[in-house]
């Protein structure tokens, strides 16, 4: 029998209708770009709107924790955490400790990229070592344990508004996106930032996620910004800074949302003007080194070859961060029954290589990562808690689904190297929209790209 009391009220959002809990707010606001807008240009407008669910970190493994209290007082610690020096601080936060008297040691554990459970399942080993003085305490979390508490990458919504003009070049862009903050670590925003922490006798109250700022990257709004050419821009982010869901760091934060809006969009701007998408690209594209990558990616896929039935192609494109890798992604899709991506061919310009092995390695993790995430992952819940606990409730993509994918390294040797490992996130994802709408001729803006969402996008065009 248990001897914990559970006081279970209705604090969660609609699963269903994620866009109104995102947009009600309160935000922060978070301006990224505010060009003087002159006059608004006349010329033909195209709106729409994209968004993700609440994605989980779903490691092969769970989380992992050992702590022994010494008799002397001194604590050791060991965990798969990304960062044990603010682990070893918050420890000592959530339970008035002098960090001195604190031992952090790094050991392997499930891997993820981001913030997953490491850090919780180490201070739960803290708290019953605490209780069993003088004796390690090894904490496993379970499958269930991990997918419904571990944190998740936050859902996401954006707007995008734009204006072309006669010959079809775009002459104003206006972006909108609204997120949770994409980090929770440790010691954020000053709080212990710990899961038990919350549920001691004395709880720790912790703020809603804090993104990082503009400078490195930020979150919310990390890549909101179209690498293209436009004039009369305005693009802003919404943090929410109340939530019931507690989200943090997951691979490329708010790049994955943000480039699948913004390169699905550009799909749909040049099918409105009557242009191929990657001639549309081009035509608004001066960077040398985004040039060489998109049509690197396309002559090695054979864009514009595609003659088979039912088989789609879609490219997506961004520069990390606006200053990281350039990367490019042409996706082959089949969309009959269920969406099965075929085939990923993939450029990268990430400055001087060093490794180019790891840097293919990364490249083809990343992009499987994100297939996975596009056509079949989210977080599911009902008003009390989350409901997709185990591998039938939270589906990934399974080896037999894994998409051939080829890598060509576009060598830039006299420039710095930048990272190769979360590039591929967002590109991935609008490639494989753009070749569903190619397939199918039906344009689902909202992830994941499973069969139900492609009914649902045909039913609201047929409306």
């Amino acid at each position: 029998s248990s001897s914990a009391t559970w006081n279970e009220r209705d604090t969660l959002p609609d699963e269903n209708d994620l866009d109104t809990y995102l947009r009600a707010g309160p935000h922060e606001t978070i301006p990224v770009v505010q060009d003087d807008p002159g006059t608004r240009p006349h010329g033909r407008r195209l709106r729409a709107s994209y968004s993700r669910p609440f994605i989980a970190h779903a490691s092969m493994a769970p989380s992992c924790g050992i702590a022994w209290w010494h008799a002397d007082g001194r604590l050791e610690v060991w965990s798969h955490s990304q960062g044990i020096h603010n682990l070893r601080e918050a420890i000592a936060r959530a339970l008035d400790l002098d960090s001195r008297s604190v031992t952090v040691e790094h050991a392997e554990g499930a891997g993820c990229y981001g913030h997953n459970g490491a850090d919780d399942a180490a201070f739960d080993a803290v708290l019953l070592a605490r209780a069993m003085r003088g004796r390690p305490v090894q904490v496993q979390w379970s499958r269930h344990d991990e997918l419904s508490w571990s944190p998740f990458g936050s859902a996401m919504s954006a707007d995008v508004d734009a204006t072309v003009d006669e010959q079809g070049r775009l002459t104003s862009w206006t972006y909108d996106v609204w997120s949770q903050g994409h980090t929770a670590r440790p010691g954020y925003a000053g709080a212990p930032g710990l899961l038990a922490a919350t549920h001691l006798k004395q709880p720790w109250t912790y703020p809603a996620p804090a993104d990082p700022p503009v400078a490195r990257g930020g979150g919310t709004t990390r890549n909101a910004v179209p690498i293209y050419d436009v004039p009369h821009r305005r693009i802003t982010g919404h943090r929410l800074i109340q939530t019931p869901i507690r989200s943090s760091a997951l691979r490329a934060l708010g790049a994955y949302l943000n480039v699948f809006a913004i390169e699905s969009f550009m799909d749909e701007l040049a099918q409105l003007v009557g242009q191929d998408p990657l001639a549309y690209r081009l035509a608004h594209l001066d960077d040398e080194r985004g040039r060489r990558v998109l049509q690197t990616a396309a002559a090695a896929a054979g864009w514009g070859q595609n003659t088979l039935e039912g088989v789609g192609m879609g490219v997506g494109f961004a520069r990390y961060k606006d200053r990281g890798a350039y990367c490019a992604v042409v996706a082959e899709v089949e969309a009959e029954h269920d969406i099965r991506v075929r085939r990923l061919t993939i450029a990268v310009d990430v400055g001087r290589v060093v490794n180019p092995d790891g840097v293919r390695n990364q490249i083809e993790g990343g992009a499987t990562q994100a297939t996975s995430w596009t056509v079949k992952e989210r977080v599911r819940f009902d008003r009390r808690r989350v409901t997709s606990d185990d591998w039938e409730s939270y589906p990934i993509l399974r080896f037999s689904e894994a998409p051939q994918i080829d890598v060509d390294i576009v060598s830039s040797p006299g420039l710095p190297s930048v990272g190769a490992g979360e590039a591929a996130q967002g590109p991935t994802a609008a490639a494989i929209a753009n070749a569903v709408a190619d397939a199918i001729g039906v344009r689902v803006r909202d992830l994941p790209l499973t069969a139900d969402a492609i009914i649902a996008a045909i039913e609201s065009e047929h409306h």
